[in-house]
């Protein structure tokens, strides 16, 4: 193990992958078979909501993997009239994503769109007594975080990969948010002074595969433990104590205080925990192929 680089060679139990697009992988019950046997507990996000049924069939049977809801902000222009099925298929998952909202460039010119299905959203989870949700936020984050001040409800917010200014990661570490972070972001010059700001018990790893972390359209495992060395670098600090921290976060995650009750990552062989609710930026275009 190199101590303070950004690579691990061996194998650790326990990953977290709280943000990846397995339906979107060439193969994705090889990518699906590849967290199993990884050890990775991940959450598989979706894009569009019709593309939600077929996507949780890639976890079924399988302990490690929970299935998100979502519609994507770069899509919204073109699937806004899927917000209705969103709504109806809300009470099959206690976890949403991605959703939120992208001021990038060919995405800002619907921004107006894109906040109404937002805004939309956020009002269906708070009806449904809030969920867990991972939400984009790229050149728009003060914009996600006025939407979520609106909608305190909503349920738990996890900022993926944020690429925010300091600011808004401050203010959104004051609202409660939580941060799921990859490793190409955390090998970036603005890694350090991001993360020295994000509270260590809101933190949990993600790939955003196949958009990132990977190379040839395989599930990027090393990439995970990777990711670890890396935050353990970043907060000087040992690396398996690092392991056990976002660990912890994600067990904090599962199981305390609840206001609904849903499949969450059974941590313990039993029956599934309840998720915690609290108050309430990715590389590339989406692809929406699979729905």
């Amino acid at each position: 193990m190199r101590r303070w680089g950004c690579t691990w060679n061996g194998n650790w139990a326990e990953l977290i992958d709280f943000h990846c697009h397995l339906d979107l992988f060439p193969s994705p019950s090889a990518a699906a078979d590849e967290v199993e046997r990884s050890g990775i507990y991940a959450l598989s996000v979706t894009t569009t909501p019709k593309a939600f049924p077929k996507t949780t069939m890639i976890a079924k049977g399988r302990k490690r993997i929970r299935t998100a809801l979502g519609l994507h902000p770069q899509l919204a222009h073109e699937r806004h009239g899927e917000v209705g099925l969103f709504v109806r298929l809300l009470g099959e998952t206690g976890y949403v994503g991605e959703v939120g909202l992208d001021g990038g460039d060919g995405f800002a010119e619907h921004m107006g769109v894109q906040k109404d299905v937002f805004d939309r959203i956020l009002r269906a989870c708070s009806d449904a007594g809030g969920k867990v949700m991972s939400i984009h936020s790229r050149h728009a984050s003060a914009e996600v975080l006025d939407a979520l001040a609106r909608q305190p409800g909503a349920g738990l917010p996890i900022l993926h990969w944020f690429s925010g200014p300091t600011a808004h990661a401050r203010r959104a570490a004051e609202m409660g948010a939580w941060f799921s972070v990859g490793l190409p972001m955390l090998r970036s010059r603005r890694a350090a002074a991001l993360v020295a700001l994000l509270p260590r018990d809101r933190v949990l790893t993600e790939t955003d595969a196949p958009f990132a972390s990977t190379t040839g359209g395989q599930y990027p495992s090393s990439a995970l433990s990777d990711a670890v060395v890396c935050l353990a670098r970043l907060w000087d600090a040992d690396v398996e104590a690092t392991r056990r921290q976002l660990n912890g976060n994600l067990r904090t995650l599962t199981e305390t205080t609840v206001a609904i009750r849903r499949p969450t990552f059974d941590l313990h062989g039993g029956r599934p925990p309840l998720v915690r609710l609290g108050r309430a930026a990715s590389p590339g275009r989406v692809d929406a192929s699979n729905g």
